[in-house]
C-alpha cells in the first residue's frame, strides 16, 4: 500500500469534508427541483391541433417556484444540520448506550489510551464502553471537545493489552486524521434525507389507507385531488430514494481508504502490526452491537458486521459497504 503522510491524509479529508459541505446540499436541492419539474410536467400539456396531449416542463415556471421554496429548504436543511452536527456526541452515546470511562473504572484501558496519546502527541479523547459481550470498538466526535474512542467491554475481556493498544491506536489515528469529523458531516445529511423519505413514504401511505374514505363517489373532484396527492407523493419518494442512493455512493467513496490508513497508523502506534492483525481476527469472529440497528452509526465501527457477509450477499454487501474486506485487512497488516 502506498504511504501517505499523517498531514497529507488530514488535509485530504478536510478538502472532503468541505466538498460534502457543498455536495450533499446540492444533491439536496437538486432533487427539489426534479420534483417541481416532473409535478410540472404531469400537471401540465397542451393539445396540438390533431387533437394529441403535448406534455412538456415549463422551466421558467419551475424555476420560480423553485426559487420560492429554496429559502426554505436551504433554512431547513441548515438548522437541521447544525443541530445534529453539534449534539453529535450525545446522539452517538444515545444510541449506542455508552458511558464515561474514568481511570479509576480502567486503570487498563485508560493508561493504554494515555499512552498512546503520549507517544503520538495528541490530546487525551473522551473513553466510553459500552456493555455488550460482542466485539467492536469506533472513534466520534468533531472536535478536542468531542473526540471519543468507544469500546465494548465484550472487546476488553477478550483481547490482551497488545492487541487492545492496536485497535485503541486505530481509532485514535482516525481522530488524527480528522476521519471522524468527515464522517458524522456523511452521517448527519445522510440522516436528513433517509429521515425526509421516511416521512414522505409515511403520508403516502396513510393517504392511500385513509385519504379516500369518502362514501360519495360520485364527488370526482375529491378522487380527483385523492390521485394527485398519491402521485405527488410518489415521485416525492423516487426523487427521495434517487438522493439517498447518491448520498450513500458520496459516502461509500471516502470511506473505505480511511480504513487502511487507520490500520497502518494503530500499528504504527501500537508498534505491532500483528497485533492488530490478530485484534482484527478475534473481532471478525463476533463483531457486534447489533442491537444498536442504526448503519450509520454502525459505519464507525472498526468491522462492519455486514462485510463479513458470504455468498451472494456478502458480494453485494462488501461492494456497497464502508469497509474494506476484514481479511484483506489482514493480510495487509500481516506483511508489514
Amino acid at each position: 500500500m502506498q504511504y501517505v503522510g499523517l498531514q497529507t491524509q488530514i488535509n485530504r479529508n478536510n478538502q472532503l469534508s468541505i466538498l460534502l459541505l457543498m455536495g450533499f446540499p446540492c444533491i439536496i436541492l437538486g432533487m427539489v427541483w426534479v420534483f417541481l419539474a416532473i409535478i410540472n410536467y404531469l400537471g401540465g400539456g397542451y393539445y396540438n391541433q390533431y387533437g394529441e396531449l403535448i406534455q412538456e416542463v415549463n422551466t421558467a415556471e419551475v424555476n420560480y417556484y423553485f426559487l420560492q421554496t429554496l429559502p426554505w429548504v436551504a433554512g431547513g436543511v441548515g438548522i437541521w444540520f447544525a443541530i445534529a452536527y453539534f449534539a453529535n456526541t450525545a446522539m452517538v452515546r444515545a444510541a449506542t448506550g455508552a458511558r464515561p470511562l474514568q481511570r479509576r473504572d480502567n486503570p487498563r484501558v485508560y493508561n493504554i489510551v494515555e499512552n498512546l496519546c503520549m507517544t503520538c502527541g495528541m490530546d487525551m479523547p473522551q473513553i466510553n464502553v459500552i456493555d455488550d459481550p460482542q466485539l467492536n470498538a469506533f472513534a466520534s466526535g468533531i472536535d478536542k471537545k468531542s473526540y471519543t474512542v468507544t469500546v465494548t467491554t465484550g472487546l476488553l475481556s477478550l483481547l490482551n493489552d497488545e492487541e487492545l493498544a492496536g485497535v485503541i491506536g486505530h481509532e485514535l489515528t482516525h481522530i488524527r486524521n480528522h476521519d471522524t469529523r468527515l464522517l458524522i458531516t456523511s452521517i448527519v445529511f445522510v440522516g436528513i434525507i433517509s429521515t425526509i423519505m421516511s416521512i414522505v413514504m409515511r403520508m403516502l401511505i396513510n393517504t392511500m389507507m385513509f385519504g379516500g374514505g369518502h362514501s360519495n363517489r360520485s364527488n370526482s373532484k375529491e378522487e380527483s385531488n385523492g390521485v394527485s396527492v398519491i402521485v405527488i407523493m410518489l415521485v416525492g419518494v423516487v426523487c427521495c430514494a434517487i438522493a439517498y442512493v447518491f448520498t450513500l455512493l458520496t459516502r461509500f467513496a471516502i470511506s473505505r481508504k480511511r480504513e487502511y490508513m487507520a490500520d497502518a497508523g494503530g500499528a504504527e502506534l501500537c508498534g505491532n502490526p500483528l497485533a492488530l492483525a490478530s485484534a482484527l481476527r478475534k473481532i471478525s469472529g463476533d463483531p457486534g452491537l447489533q442491537n444498536i440497528g442504526r448503519d450509520d452509526i454502525a459505519q464507525l465501527f472498526i468491522i462492519h458486521p455486514q462485510s463479513l457477509t458470504n455468498g451472494v450477499m456478502g458480494f453485494f454487501s462488501n461492494m456497497f459497504s464502508t469497509h474494506p474486506d476484514t481479511r484483506k485487512r489482514i493480510a495487509i497488516l500481516e506483511q508489514f
